[in-house]
C-alpha cells in the first residue's frame, strides 16, 4: 500500500468507533478493582493470553499480595511462581518489582501522586522502566490512571491498516495522534443512542471498580474505542483468514480491499 492516505483517515476512525458502539456498547474495560491490580495486568499481558493473565492475578489475589505493598514485600522467587502461568515470569516478575521500586523511590509509595503527574513527564518515566514500552505505559496511564492518551496494539494497528487509513509502517506515535486527532471532540459524533439489533455481541467484560471510575469524556472514548477494536481483532480481523463477510466494519472497507481480499 502506498504511504500516502487514500481515504480520510479521521473521519474513517470516527465512523468505526460509531459503528461499533451502537453495535455492540459499553465493553467495561479494565477489568479489575483497583489501580494497582490494573497495572498488574498491563505489565502481565504482554506476550500472553488475558485468560493466562486473569489466572496469574488471581493466585496474586489468593496471596494477599495484589497491592503495592503486598508485591513490596513478596519474595522475587514466590512470585515468579504466582505469575507463572502469565509467561516469562521471571522477567515479569522484575518488571514488577521494579515498578514498585519506582513508584517507592520517586513518588512516596503513593500512586495517586504517581498519577497526578503530568501525561508526558509521566510517560517519559514509565518508558523509563525497564520492560516497560508504549503500548504497556498507555494502559497504565489510560486504564489505572484515568489519563487521556489512546492506547495502539496489534488489533488497532491491523484494523486500520486493512482499512487504509494509516500504511503499514507507522509507527506506534503515529498510529496513537491519528486515533486522538479523530476522537478529540466526543460531543461531534457521538452514536446514536440504542444498539443495532442484527450484530451479534462478542462477550463483554462484567463492569468493574476500575471500568466504572470516574473519567473526563475524552478518556472514556479513548478507553471506549481500544475495547472495541480489541473486541474486532479478537472475533473478526485475524491475523490470518479474517472474517470479513460477517465483520461490523465490512462496510468500511476501501472497495479495492473487498475486492482483492483483506490480505492482499
Amino acid at each position: 500500500m502506498s504511504s500516502a492516505k487514500p481515504r480520510n483517515s479521521e473521519a474513517l476512525v470516527r465512523a468505526i468507533y460509531r459503528k461499533l458502539t451502537r453495535a455492540w456498547g459499553a465493553q467495561h474495560w479494565w477489568p479489575g478493582e483497583t489501580p494497582f491490580e490494573v497495572i498488574a495486568g498491563a505489565i502481565l499481558t504482554q506476550n500472553t493470553s488475558w485468560t493466562n493473565v486473569e489466572r496469574a492475578l488471581a493466585n496474586l489475589r489468593s496471596a494477599g499480595i495484589l497491592s503495592l505493598g503486598g508485591m513490596r514485600e513478596v519474595q522475587l522467587e514466590e512470585l515468579q511462581e504466582l505469575i507463572r502461568s502469565s509467561g516469562y515470569y521471571r522477567q515479569k516478575a522484575a518488571r514488577l518489582k521494579n515498578f514498585v521500586a519506582f513508584v517507592d523511590a520517586r513518588y512516596q509509595g503513593s500512586l495517586e501522586q504517581m498519577f497526578a503527574v503530568h501525561t508526558s513527564q509521566l510517560r517519559s518515566q514509565l518508558l523509563g522502566l525497564n520492560g516497560i514500552g508504549p503500548e504497556t505505559a498507555d494502559s497504565i496511564l489510560l486504564y489505572a490512571g484515568n489519563h487521556e492518551i489512546f492506547v495502539v496494539d496489534a488489533y488497532t494497528r491491523r484494523i486500520l491498516e486493512r482499512h487504509e487509513a494509516l500504511p503499514a509502517s507507522a509507527k506506534y506515535d503515529e498510529v496513537r495522534d491519528l486515533a486522538e486527532r479523530a476522537l478529540q471532540n466526543p460531543k461531534a459524533f457521538s452514536p446514536i443512542s440504542g444498539r443495532a439489533n442484527n450484530l451479534p455481541s462478542p462477550p463483554a467484560h462484567l463492569p468493574s471498580t476500575m471500568s466504572q471510575a470516574l473519567r473526563s469524556p475524552l478518556a472514556q472514548t479513548y478507553n471506549e474505542m481500544h475495547g472495541l477494536l480489541v473486541q474486532v481483532g479478537k472475533h473478526y480481523c485475524y491475523r490470518r483468514e479474517p472474517k470479513c463477510e460477517t465483520c461490523p466494519l465490512r462496510s468500511l472497507l476501501p472497495k479495492t480491499r473487498i475486492e482483492r481480499g483483506p490480505l492482499a
